[in-house]
């Protein structure tokens, strides 16, 4: 292949889980799947490497991702020996795992997606060096601990975010996994995308960004949602406008959705591009 795709260069971390909001919303587990799966065509079609910090459960986020990069992943760019998907263990995540398991589920993605076991301070820790460690159960302070530091390098390895759903209650860590690492990326001045349509988590921090209205049922105070005040519109630096980003935080179609994240991105390639020439 001769040609850069042109999001050949951009890795883009996903942020999703169920959000309470979504049956009172007629939406149920699958419209979340769907979603999830078109966001993340789109973005592979268009070259995008994607990463996600999710475990292995059986029919989970890390499934779905790994059998949509196996079918859609175009060859890599020349000279680009990435991968389609980079999902990250945090340390809490697979240290319950026995060793052997975790090298089974690492063969059988590693032709299209990579598997990144991360030691409790988020940096990788290879499988060699796994093989030594027994399996064991973490302590609640581990769980806040390795899942911050995992949230934290996936931040500093991606270019933009974006977020959808999310639970706010019945979360490890010291806040719900969503707000973490949207407020990471927001600190961090990265681009991030608010797919409100879904409730939940995002919903709620486009409600506190002023991007729309609160609901009358909005959600209660969850652990650190008072941050998201000191932060507007103009720090989603996505590309897109008040207006798109508004737009982008309570609509309910995800092929609006899409559309818009990709403008963004476009914008943001594109200006990019201008300013390397300049």
């Amino acid at each position: 292949m001769s040609y850069q795709e042109v999001l050949g260069q951009k890795t883009i971390a996903i942020s999703i889980s169920e959000s309470p909001d979504m049956p009172a919303l007629g939406l149920g587990d699958e419209h979340l799947r769907d979603a999830m799966a078109e966001i993340a065509r789109h973005l592979l079609a268009l070259g995008a490497r994607l990463i996600y910090g999710g475990d292995l459960r059986q029919h989970g986020f890390s499934d779905l991702l790994f059998e949509l990069v196996a079918r859609h992943r175009r060859d890599a760019d020349e000279g680009d020996s990435r991968t389609g998907v980079t999902n990250y263990l945090a340390w809490p995540v697979h240290i319950l795992q026995p060793v052997a398991e975790l090298e089974t589920q690492i063969a059988e993605v590693e032709d299209s997606a990579e598997l990144v076991c991360l030691r409790i301070d988020g940096s990788g820790l290879p499988i060699e060096e796994r093989r030594g460690l027994p399996s064991q159960v973490p302590t609640e302070q581990e769980w806040a601990d390795g899942l911050t530091s995992m949230r934290i390098t996936m931040m500093s390895d991606s270019d933009a975010r974006i977020v959808v759903g999310g639970r706010v209650e019945d979360y490890k860590g010291t806040m719900p996994g969503i707000a973490e690492e949207a407020l990471l990326s927001l600190k961090a001045g990265k681009a991030i995308f608010l797919i409100g349509g879904f409730g939940g988590c995002t919903r709620d921090i486009a409600e506190t960004l002023g991007l729309i209205q609160p609901r009358p049922t909005s959600n209660p105070a969850w652990a650190h949602r008072p941050e998201f005040a000191a932060f507007t519109a103009a720090n989603l630096n996505n590309g897109l406008t008040d207006e798109e980003n508004a737009t982008l935080a309570y609509t309910p179609h995800i092929d609006q959705a899409i559309t818009l994240i990709l403008r963004g991105m476009m914008h943001l390639v594109k200006t990019e591009g201008s300013e390397i020439a300049t």
